[in-house]
């Protein structure tokens, strides 16, 4: 038998029980993430453990460039012998949303799910890198690194 030690989460938990929320699907709740840029991309990196990859929705919005990640951990099958002594693992719909710059090419985001991480790459636009511009004056003209 597990023993706890935390009197607020013992008083969720009687709060749970007394409004018969006990059990059931909660909220949608924010998941964990960092964001960063590697070279010629943009990462963001999503914690989504115990979530199984089909349980994982990606939804792309180019129009406002609003990035939608949700996932979805559910109940494990238990027998009906079985009493669950501890529960503190939330389940139901995680979800986030990301506005995105318009210098990202949407068009080519790359997912990957591994060991509970969720990881997008979105690569930076080709008329957002730096470029170099001639400029011709006359009789001479001169690159100009813009």
């Amino acid at each position: 038998m597990l023993m706890r030690t935390d009197p607020f989460r013992e008083m969720d938990r009687i709060v749970q029980q007394l409004s018969g929320t006990s059990g059931t699907w909660s909220k949608p709740s924010v998941m964990p993430m960092d964001a960063y840029r590697e070279g010629d991309e943009y990462v963001i990196a999503f914690d989504l453990p115990g979530v199984s990859t089909e349980a994982i929705d990606v939804d792309v919005d180019v129009e406002r460039n609003m990035l939608t990640v949700k996932a979805e951990r559910r109940p494990v099958a238990k027998a009906d012998s079985v009493k669950v002594e501890l529960s503190e693992r939330p389940l139901g719909v995680f979800s986030r949303q990301i506005v995105l710059a318009d210098t990202l090419d949407t068009e080519r985001i790359q997912a990957d799910y591994d060991a509970g991480v969720l990881t997008l790459r979105i690569p930076i636009a080709e008329r957002a890198k730096p470029r170099k511009v001639s400029i011709g004056a006359g009789a001479g003209h001169k690159e100009i690194s813009g």
